[in-house]
């Protein structure tokens, strides 16, 4: 997991170029049981995105210190989709933190304030699955996204439906708007559903960033006590390394099992 890495200005999302968002829902809750970090504090609302390589929660809140979560499939643990008798559907699980990063485990739980929590969850754990399959080696640790930030193109929001039958597109039918979905030109630091998808085209924008915000949070993702809006807590006893090419990923460990998830009827 990392915080506070994939949010753009006026509550945008930033995505790795080639990710795509298959799944984007506006109305969710979210809260952690996680130590030590304040931006953990309190229940959060906000946009929930689920994408070809993790899930992103951005804040409606524009004061919060939270503003982005972000949960690549690799790192989640302990997935589950409560139905309890009183109360909405939501889900729950574990997430570890990223390479080089805030040492410890979060837990998390995910509301949907207008249905769709098993739908969603589902599909997640789906998208998980095929992430899996293509893990050799653990990512290596992380670092922000180099260069500069860019609107996306269309494909990288509305992919075709077609290629991922397994989404419940019937549920969530709504792309994010397009002016609030950035990319930045690094790929993606892990792999996804489908290493075999053409790359979208590049931007028309003449080399000039889109963002300047987006790229400053991107940029900002180690703990600055003065910034205190930015946090990624480094370990100094761990290595830097550079995004390898999305085509040949260079990782070290096995994929996590997502055996352990199941659906539980309380």
């Amino acid at each position: 997991m990392s915080v506070n890495t994939a949010h753009a200005q006026m509550g945008g999302v930033l995505i790795f170029a080639g990710e795509r968002i298959l799944i984007f829902c506006d109305g969710v809750e979210m809260g952690f049981d996680c130590k030590d970090l304040a931006h953990f504090k309190g229940n959060k609302k906000g946009r929930i995105y689920l994408t070809t390589h993790r899930v992103i929660f951005t804040n409606k809140k524009p004061d919060d210190m939270l503003q982005s979560f972000s949960m690549p499939f690799y790192c989640m643990r302990e997935v589950e989709l409560e139905q309890p008798v009183f109360g909405a559907n939501y889900i729950k699980g574990k997430i570890n933190p990223e390479s080089n990063g805030w040492m410890g485990d979060c837990r998390f739980k995910l509301w949907f304030t207008s249905g769709g929590a098993i739908e969603f969850g589902t599909a997640m754990l789906k998208a998980g699955q095929l992430a899996s399959r293509n893990f050799q080696h653990r990512p290596p640790a992380y670092t922000p996204p180099q260069g500069p930030i860019y609107q996306a193109p269309p494909p990288a929001y509305t992919p075709p439906q077609a290629d991922y039958g397994w989404v419940p597109y019937q549920t969530f039918p709504s792309a994010p708007p397009p002016e609030y979905v950035y990319t930045t030109g690094a790929p993606p630091p892990y792999p996804g559903v489908d290493p075999s998808a053409p790359p979208y085209p590049p931007p028309q924008t003449n080399g000039t960033p889109a963002d300047a915000k987006a790229a400053e949070a991107a940029g900002g993702a180690y703990y600055n006590p003065s910034n205190p809006h930015n946090v990624f807590v480094p370990n100094n006893g761990a290595p830097h390394y550079q995004a390898p090419p999305y085509s040949a990923p260079q990782y070290n460990a096995p994929p996590p099992s997502y055996a352990e998830a199941s659906k539980k009827n309380n």
